[in-house]
């Protein structure tokens, strides 16, 4: 007979009244979800395995729990990333946060050319635009990748110009950011630091005759 029930998580099976076969997905759910707390990632497969046969379970949807039945191990970024790729293409709807955690992903896997491209792909289109941590996030890789490599012993001034063009998009959106205000701050002083750098390389480069040559009076 229907009964009320009480569990420990929600679920996407949502009604006051549930039959056998739901209490038993709903305590199944609980069990997976107690698994991945304690971070018994097997047991917790094993109950999804079952739960996304059911058709009361909308598997597709649940993209997180998807990402954490993967584990934590650095070895699984790679897997984590194909994954999220995947379900930027199957759920539309939830792009914004999926592109939030593959960016994060990749930063992970040390991949931060890779996801700058990710952002600079999505954030000239709406809603992506107007979301100010996808900003900061873009800001600070373009800061990041603006920094001296082998080959040089400058920043990039093109990818500095970039970080700070994020980031004051980002303030704008989020006038409480201190990420954005603290990063736009050092950003400022990088890029007075730099002209002036440029400014004495510049000078360096000069014949010394040129450097040490008088003024004409007037």
């Amino acid at each position: 007979t229907a009964m009320t029930q009480s569990f420990i998580f929600n679920s996407s099976v949502e009604a006051k009244r549930f039959s056998t076969r739901k209490t038993h997905i709903r305590r199944l759910y609980d069990v997976m979800e107690i698994c991945l707390q304690r971070g018994d990632f097997a047991r917790a497969a094993r109950a999804w395995a079952i739960l996304a046969r059911c058709e009361e379970i909308k598997w597709k949807k649940m993209w997180v729990t998807g990402l954490q039945l993967l584990g934590p191990e650095p070895n699984k970024t790679t897997k984590k990333i194909e994954f999220l790729r995947v379900m930027m293409l199957q759920q539309p709807e939830e792009r914004e946060s999926i592109l939030q955690e593959l960016v994060l992903h990749l930063i992970a896997s040390g991949e931060h050319r890779e996801a700058l491209d990710e952002l600079e792909l999505y954030l000239p289109s709406f809603p992506y635009q107007d979301n100010p941590a996808l900003h900061v996030y873009a800001g600070l890789l373009c800061l990041f990748l603006a920094q001296p490599g082998e080959l040089s012993t400058s920043l990039d001034p093109s990818l500095l110009r970039d970080a700070q063009s994020h980031l004051e998009r980002a303030l704008a959106l989020d006038t409480g950011n201190v990420v954005a205000q603290g990063f736009l701050f050092k950003i400022r002083s990088l890029s007075g630091n730099n002209a002036n750098a440029d400014a004495e390389s510049d000078e360096e480069d000069l014949p010394i005759h040129t450097r040490n040559a008088k003024r004409p009076r007037t």
